[in-house]
């Protein structure tokens, strides 16, 4: 009689060896990584690090390492959205990475909020498939305390001298970009979350679950409520956020000894 076969246990899959899908295996990375979402962002991160060298690029998930004040820093890039960004964190964890702090876009959902303005998320509303996967709806989805302490200190200063403002709240992750409505807008507005982007829930999720320490502070890239628009005159304040707060997350990984 044939063995009954056994299903395969993907918690184990993978662990201290190279990844299957960002491809890095143990050795080639720091503790901390900052998470871009876009691959061509990765190199943001690399012009403020020294001795960088390209690690990987698989699919949507290319990584750097560099040195920054002295300490080994790596940048992995997620993809688009919470599924993709679970399989970055998941993976970066199975090779030594103990801490990731998200650097991306994000839209502003309370006035005021323009795009290049540093948005700390204190915590993620879940609007996410992901994470059901990985926990009931009623588990939070929160950052490290210590982390975005940092993360806003630097973010409020980077911002301040660059003349312009770092706004800390609670997020929302979002798994359809073209289905929110202005109803859905209004609603989150109101609810008083502070921004919008595809990520964060399930960074922070799978960092809680595997033990690292998880943080995020992103450029806002519109403002849905004002109607500052992606589609408009943004390109170079968004990119002028963009690198605000990558010396915001660097700082940060610099101060905690990440």
């Amino acid at each position: 009689m044939a063995a009954t076969p056994s299903p395969v246990d993907k918690s184990q899959a993978g662990i201290d060896a190279r990844q299957y899908h960002i491809g890095v295996a143990p050795g080639e990375v720091s503790t901390v990584a900052l998470l871009p979402g876009d691959p061509f962002r990765v190199p943001l991160v690399a012009e403020f690090l020294t001795d960088v060298r390209e690690v990987a690029h698989n699919r949507e998930h290319r990584t750097m390492t560099g040195s920054y004040k002295g300490r080994l820093i790596t940048a992995t890039s997620t993809g688009m959205g919470c599924p993709s960004t679970a399989i970055a964190v998941e993976e970066l964890a199975r090779v030594g990475v103990t801490s990731v702090i998200r650097v991306g876009s994000s839209a502003g959902l309370q006035a005021g909020i323009v795009p290049g303005d540093l948005l700390v998320s204190e915590g993620s509303y879940r609007m996410d498939g992901t994470t059901d996967a990985y926990l009931p709806r009623g588990f939070p989805s929160v950052p490290d305390a210590e982390l975005t302490l940092a993360l806003t200190r630097n973010a409020k200063r980077i911002a301040a001298a660059a003349g312009s403002h770092a706004y800390t709240g609670i997020s929302t992750s979002s798994d359809a970009f073209y289905a929110e409505t202005p109803e859905l807008i209004r609603q989150l507005n109101g609810m008083g979350i502070l921004n919008m982007e595809m990520e964060a829930s399930a960074m922070y999720v799978v960092a809680r679950l595997r033990g690292m320490r998880a943080g995020m502070v992103c450029a806002a890239s519109s403002n849905l409520v004002d109607g500052a628009s992606v589609y408009g005159d943004t390109k170079q304040a968004l990119k002028d956020g963009w690198m605000r707060s990558i010396e915001a997350a660097l700082d940060t990984a610099v101060d905690l000894a990440l």
